[in-house]
């Protein structure tokens, strides 16, 4: 029982190389954007707010497996192919840029005016107003939401089955096809576990960093 345990843990891990590649590529690509989108909701145009405003309803009103069927499927009908894991990429960084979006403007707009001011009078610019002062604190704040969704993220990745791709959950349903018993399972409900953990953990030690802006 411990060696069919250890090989089906070495099996599964394999699979764990995309989860967390898949999460990597998400977390780098959606909260630059997050970031960017959320200061043009605070400080662009009407219009600009007006437009990131329906993107934000657009993915955050759809479940994000319709997003990668339409990335993934429906973009073929225009003549474009992307490969599965550029597909996922794209279709995550766009959903959970979305959602982070909002994150981040609450945490913007929750900080007092009145540091706006005091900036002002100090003849800082807008830049290192944001930089310097706004940012810091915001971010603090918003760090207990941007950890849920990052462990959100975590168990999402597992919705690329659908489109063919060999990560974590799809390698221990294999092994339960094969084996038809329910140790694979529960080895990767384990990982899973671990894989969250871990990122509470470094979300605690970012909120300590942090934690001199309060």
């Amino acid at each position: 029982m411990i060696e069919y345990i250890i090989a089906t843990t070495g099996y599964i891990l394999k699979g764990c190389g995309l989860t967390l590649s898949l999460f990597a590529v998400t977390a780098l690509g959606s909260v630059p954007l997050a970031i960017l989108f959320a200061l043009g909701r605070v400080s662009g145009p009407k219009y600009l707010d007006r437009t990131l405003g329906v993107y934000a309803w657009v993915f955050r009103g759809t479940p994000l497996l319709l997003q990668l069927f339409f990335i993934y499927y429906g973009l073929s009908i225009f003549g474009i192919s992307l490969k599965p894991f550029t597909a996922a990429s794209l279709t995550f960084i766009i959903n959970y840029a979305a959602y982070l979006m909002e994150i981040f403007r609450s945490g913007i707009q929750s900080i007092d005016r009145g540091q706006y001011e005091a900036a002002k009078a100090l003849n800082m610019t807008y830049t290192q107003t944001m930089r310097r002062i706004i940012l810091p604190q915001a971010l603090k704040r918003t760090i207990p939401p941007c950890c849920n969704e990052s462990i959100t993220l975590v168990k999402d990745t597992a919705l690329v089955i659908v489109i063919g791709m060999g990560d974590l959950l799809r390698s221990a349903k294999e092994v339960f096809t094969r084996d038809f018993r329910i140790t694979p399972f529960v080895i990767a409900a384990i990982i899973y576990l671990i894989m969250t953990s871990g990122v509470i953990a470094v979300f605690r030690k970012i909120e300590d960093r942090l934690g001199v802006y309060e």
